[in-house]
């Protein structure tokens, strides 16, 4: 199982954008509900940084087949303060995330 944490900054006239966008995505996700993907995305309290984390039992995983997630990247570096950094990630130990491990 990968497990991938991505993290970037839009700029602030950005944020809305943005987050529609990535709702788009979980809206082609529900609709494929592809086995073994797990997808969660959060928007900070600063309502301009967003993080990403993504579980896929495949490889690839299937966001970069996605539709809407190809629309999502269109223009993300003019979106962005902060460009995506994307990181592969080790569990250390979890809580309530069953099937996550």
């Amino acid at each position: 199982m990968s497990r991938t944490v991505v993290r970037y900054r839009v700029k602030p006239e950005h944020a809305d954008d943005n987050a529609e966008l990535v709702r788009g995505v979980y809206e082609e996700l529900k609709a494929l509900d592809p086995p073994g993907f797990r997808y969660v995305t959060f928007q900070l309290e600063d309502g301009v940084t967003f993080v990403h984390v993504a579980f896929a039992d495949s490889d690839p995983p299937p966001l970069p087949g996605l539709a809407a997630f190809k629309r999502f990247q269109e223009g993300i570096a003019e979106r962005c303060d902060e460009p995506p950094v994307a990181m592969k990630a080790t569990e250390v130990g979890s809580f309530g995330f069953e099937g996550a491990t």
